[in-house]
């Protein structure tokens, strides 16, 4: 079954990252358009091809928001003084996490200077090297306004920037007005319809959305963590229930994607150690809605169903909706009991992480309130060492893979002196 379309896989990664800071998204898609007609006009790739590469330029500063999250606000200087960071990581989590590793390091080297690129074995080297041209053209043109000429950045042709790259890029200003149709908007839809000649089977279309996983750890570390353990434990509880195998795909990336809208709350909110204020915690109870807003669009609506329900229950005390039991699916009331046992597991800000016992006496109490469905916590009870090490297992390739991608960094930032 398809959950979710090739275009719409890029669109969901976009969105994702445009509710932690709009504006570096925002910029990301100016400059894959600028990319993008460059290399239109270039021919030298195929439709599929520029969807690919358009992807990746407007992902270009994913690694910003792992390691810049701080100075997200003052994009030029860290664009021209402290850009090697998360060129790094931007690098890293694609090479890694993504179906395209062959195209990480045009994020490693946009920021590169063109002297020094153009003596690299690196098949994609004319990609990086237009990136840079462009970002640097939006980044100046946004900032200058009226007072931006792009002939400023002339005095670089061959040495900073491709000289090649910035004449091309005058002669598709020239020919298709790139500056007006940004500030028109048009360009949106040039983009839109290169997307479509996306491409991804199956595994990749998993791939990326693992990666959306790994994406809320440029939020907090700890989310990884303990999504990955939700779906391990989904997928345990789901298997002790004889759920048909389809019904466990749907149940998989639903459990995946839960928590996307997390990214959407301030950090400091989620990690205070005091009780929340009523206005506080309804900002809290927002992000299922704004997953659901996110994935809607874009994912099956099985799949979206389950992330909407999460915080529902039996009962109806349950959010945004107050379903009841007979309103909600099997799937829906697993994921509900797992996201509460994961929640139980793992230290809050106020407190500490709870034993098995406390964790199965609050189960059974919410269950004699019909709070949560007696059939899954029973499972969840009766199997509970059984399931923990079945998650220690299966979660430990999934938390292997983060800590290579941080290992990684720590050694090839300590290379570059960062």
């Amino acid at each position: 079954m398809e959950y979710i379309k090739s275009k719409d896989i890029f669109l969901l990664v976009r969105d994702t990252l445009k509710i932690v800071y709009p504006r570096l998204m925002k910029h990301g898609s100016r400059v894959a358009y600028m990319v993008y007609t460059m290399l239109r006009e270039e021919g030298k790739y195929e439709e599929f091809e520029l969807a690919d590469m358009v992807m990746v330029a407007t992902l270009h500063d994913i690694g910003a928001y792992k390691t810049e999250r701080d100075k997200l606000g003052e994009i030029l200087r860290y664009e021209s003084k402290d850009c090697m960071a998360h060129s790094i990581y931007g690098y890293l989590f694609f090479k890694y996490l993504s179906p395209v590793p062959d195209l990480a390091k045009v994020i490693m080297y946009h920021h590169t200077d063109y002297d020094r690129l153009k003596q690299m074995n690196y098949s994609y080297k004319d990609v990086a090297a237009y990136i840079n041209i462009a970002e640097k053209m939006d980044h100046y043109s946004t900032a200058l306004g009226d007072k931006f000429e792009m002939g400023m950045f002339q005095k670089y042709a061959g040495t900073k920037l491709s000289d090649d790259g910035l004449f091309l890029f005058y002669k598709c200003e020239d020919k298709y007005g790139m500056f007006e149709k940004i500030r028109s908007g048009a360009y949106l839809k040039e983009l839109d319809d290169i997307i479509e000649y996306m491409i991804f089977n199956n595994e990749d279309k998993k791939k990326f959305l693992e990666m959306l996983m790994y994406c809320q750890g440029f939020f907090r570390s700890e989310m990884v963590v303990e999504t990955a353990m939700a779906v391990c434990i989904s997928e345990e509880i789901a298997r002790e229930m004889s759920l048909p195998q389809q019904k466990r795909e749907i149940l998989h990336y639903g459990t995946l994607l839960h928590d996307i809208g997390m990214l959407s709350i301030p950090r400091e909110l989620i990690e205070t150690p005091r009780k929340l204020e009523p206005k506080e915690a309804k900002l809290v109870k927002t992000h299922v809605e704004t997953a659901g807003k996110i994935l809607g669009p874009r994912m099956k609506k099985e799949v979206v169903d389950i992330v909407l329900a999460h915080h529902e229950r039996c009962d109806g005390s349950g959010y945004p909706r107050q379903l009841t039991d007979s309103q909600m699916s099997t799937e829906q009331k697993i994921l509900q009991v797992t996201d509460m046992v994961v929640a139980l597991l793992h230290k809050r800000s106020y407190r500490k992480p709870l034993p098995k016992e406390k964790i199965v006496a609050i189960l059974e109490e919410k269950t004699s309130r019909n709070v949560l469905k007696r059939q899954v916590v029973s499972v969840v009870v009766q199997s509970y060492d059984k399931i923990m090490s079945r998650i220690g297992e299966e979660s430990a390739q999934i938390l292997r893979m983060y800590e290579t991608l941080n290992k990684q960094y720590e050694l090839i930032s300590k290379k570059y002196n960062i």
